[in-house]
C-alpha cells in the first residue's frame, strides 16, 4: 500500500473501502443492520486498511467489530468517520458533543483516525463552530485528524482561515467527466489532500467505453484504470465493492503506470 502524508505528520493509505452498504440487509443503503462483516473482512484480507464509514451510514459499530474480527493490530487501521449536517445531529453543541461520542463508542476502537463534517453546514460560521468542537477532540487524542467532505473552495477557504487546526482533507465526488479539477487543485496548493468518493459509479456510458478501450494495452479494468490515474494525481479513493473479485481488482492498482497521453486523454473526459 502507498501513503500519503497530511499536513498534520499522520499518514493517510491513498486507497480503501466504501461501506456506506455494508452490514445491512440486501447490501442496502437504507436496509436493516445485519452485523454480517464477511465482505468487510475479505476486504481486509485483502489489505484495505483504509476504512471509511458515516454516521448518517447507521454502520459504524459493524465497521469496529469487523476490525477486531480481523486480529490484525488497531494501529494498522485508518477509521474515517462523519457527523451529519442535519440540524438533529449538529443544531447545539451538546448535540455535536453527543454524536461524535457516539461515533466513538460505536466503533469502540479508542479512538478515530479521521472524522469529517459530511456535508456544509448552512454558514461558514455553523462550520466553525462544529469545527471547533471537534478540535477538542484532536487536543485529546479521541480523534486523531479533523477534515470535510462536499466543501467547495469558499467553504474550505473560509475554514482554513478561521480555525486552529486546519483541515487535513476534502473528500468530494470526483470521476472522469466529473473531475473536480479545480477543486483539486485549490486543496493540494493549500496542503490539503483531495479524496474521490463515486470514483466510477456515475460513468457516462460513452466515457466509459473511451475508458474500456484505454484499459487493454495495460491488461486491467476500466475501473482499474482510473484509480491508478486518480492515485498519481495526489487522491485518496475509496471504491467499494461487496464482490471479493472487484476487491482484488480496486486494490491491484500499483503494478503499472499510464502513459503521458492517456492520463492527458483521461483528465480531458
Amino acid at each position: 500500500m502507498k501513503y500519503l502524508t497530511m499536513s498534520n505528520g499522520l499518514k493517510i493509505p491513498v486507497l480503501g473501502t466504501g461501506t456506506n452498504t455494508f452490514g445491512k440487509e440486501n447490501n442496502n443503503f437504507n436496509g436493516k443492520i445485519t452485523f454480517d462483516t464477511r465482505e468487510l473482512r475479505s476486504a481486509i484480507e485483502l489489505g484495505y486498511r483504509l476504512i471509511d464509514t458515516a454516521i448518517y451510514y447507521r454502520n459504524e459499530a459493524v465497521i469496529g467489530k469487523a476490525v477486531k474480527e480481523s486480529g490484525i493490530d488497531r494501529s494498522e487501521f485508518f477509521i474515517t468517520s462523519k457527523i451529519p449536517q442535519d440540524k438533529a445531529f449538529i443544531e447545539t453543541n451538546e448535540l455535536v458533543i453527543y454524536n461524535v461520542e457516539q461515533s466513538l463508542q460505536a466503533l469502540n476502537l479508542g479512538y478515530i483516525d479521521l472524522y469529517l463534517i459530511h456535508f456544509p453546514l448552512e454558514s461558514h460560521e455553523e462550520n466553525i463552530r462544529v469545527w471547533q468542537i471537534l478540535e477538542t477532540y484532536v487536543d485529546q487524542g479521541l480523534i486523531k485528524s479533523i477534515g470535510v467532505s462536499n466543501f467547495n473552495e469558499e467553504q474550505l477557504a473560509y475554514l482554513m482561515k478561521h480555525t486552529r487546526i486546519k483541515p487535513v482533507l476534502n473528500q468530494f465526488q470526483s470521476y472522469p467527466g466529473k473531475h473536480q479539477q479545480s477543486l483539486i487543485d485549490f486543496c493540494q496548493s493549500n496542503d490539503v489532500i483531495p479524496q474521490a468518493y463515486q470514483s466510477f459509479a456515475k460513468l457516462d456510458a460513452k466515457i466509459k467505453d473511451i475508458l474500456i478501450e484505454l484499459a487493454k494495452p495495460y491488461k486491467k479494468t476500466w475501473s482499474q484504470v482510473i484509480l491508478n490515474y486518480q492515485i498519481n494525481q495526489g487522491l485518496v479513493v475509496i471504491p467499494k465493492s461487496h464482490n471479493k473479485q472487484h476487491q482484488f481488482e480496486n486494490i491491484n492498482v500499483f503494478d503499472f503506470e499510464l502513459s503521458k497521453n492517456d492520463i492527458e486523454t483521461i483528465k480531458n473526459l
